[in-house]
């Protein structure tokens, strides 16, 4: 039989009702899909579901042909909330007190992990296919036909917001000193453009919990992690099909 398109037969140990609707709407929310569950029910089998945003690594060169291909891969355990990738972010990008341009969220832990909150860093995800870009009536918000990266041209900014209401991670706020909306660039403008390989973000975490690297390149860590198959590699709200290139793991 199958129950929200998991498949349970006789060899299934657990009864099919042993994960609530909540439960799997929340693995689905982080991009896991449920495959089993064994072992009393404290183990889970969880499938990645990325593969429902990006195609093969070939495929994925071809339609998306940005070199570099600019992503980020967060180890979503590693973050412990000390916040320095935020203090990094502020300063280096002149970000105003009332402003963002990445955050860390919190939730209750599993039980099954041993902790009592996790952390997850969130921002703008670069998407390939972006509706912040769609949305904008004045070309402001665009994607750099190079390396992939959404970024704003504040001088074009009406501050219609409508970006703000399309983008599907909130990543996005009104910048009131530049009359414009902000948003993560992945440090172009203050640190790659100059020659640096580090966002701040990255460079700034002691945890080592984010990694920036180019999708394009097959010795890059971001691209070894997001094509192997030994780990579980997923992305935030894949059901909106905007192929983010955020990555999240754990390691």
């Amino acid at each position: 039989m199958k129950i929200n398109g998991i498949e349970f037969d006789e060899n299934t140990p657990e009864k099919p009702d042993m994960l609530s609707r909540m439960e799997r709407r929340a693995f689905l929310k982080l991009g896991l899909a449920v495959t089993g569950a064994f072992a009393g029910g404290t183990i889970l089998s969880l499938s990645s579901i990325a593969g429902r945003a990006f195609a093969s690594p070939d495929a994925h060169a071809k339609q998306y042909p940005y070199k570099p291909h600019y992503s980020m891969l967060i180890y979503q355990n590693r973050c412990i909330d000390c916040e320095r990738c935020l203090e990094a972010c502020a300063k280096t990008n002149h970000v105003p007190k009332y402003g963002y341009r990445t955050a860390i969220l919190e939730r209750e832990a599993p039980k099954s992990t041993g902790l009592k909150r996790e952390f997850i860093p969130v921002l703008c995800n670069h998407c390939n296919r972006p509706p912040c870009v769609r949305a904008c009536p004045t070309t402001a918000t665009y994607k750099n036909e190079k390396n992939g990266i959404v970024m704003m041209e504040s001088k074009k900014c009406i501050g219609c917001k409508t970006c703000v209401a399309a983008c599907p991670y909130n990543a996005r706020y009104f910048n009131e000193e530049r009359k414009a909306v902000d948003k993560c660039d992945f440090c172009f403008a203050t640190r790659l453009s100059k020659g640096m390989k580090d966002t701040a973000c990255v460079e700034a975490c002691p945890a080592k919990a984010r990694v920036f690297g180019d999708l394009s390149d097959p010795s890059s860590e971001v691209y070894r992690m997001v094509h192997q198959i030994e780990k579980t590699v997923w992305v935030i709200r894949p059901e909106t099909g905007v192929a983010p290139n955020v990555f999240y793991t754990r390691g």
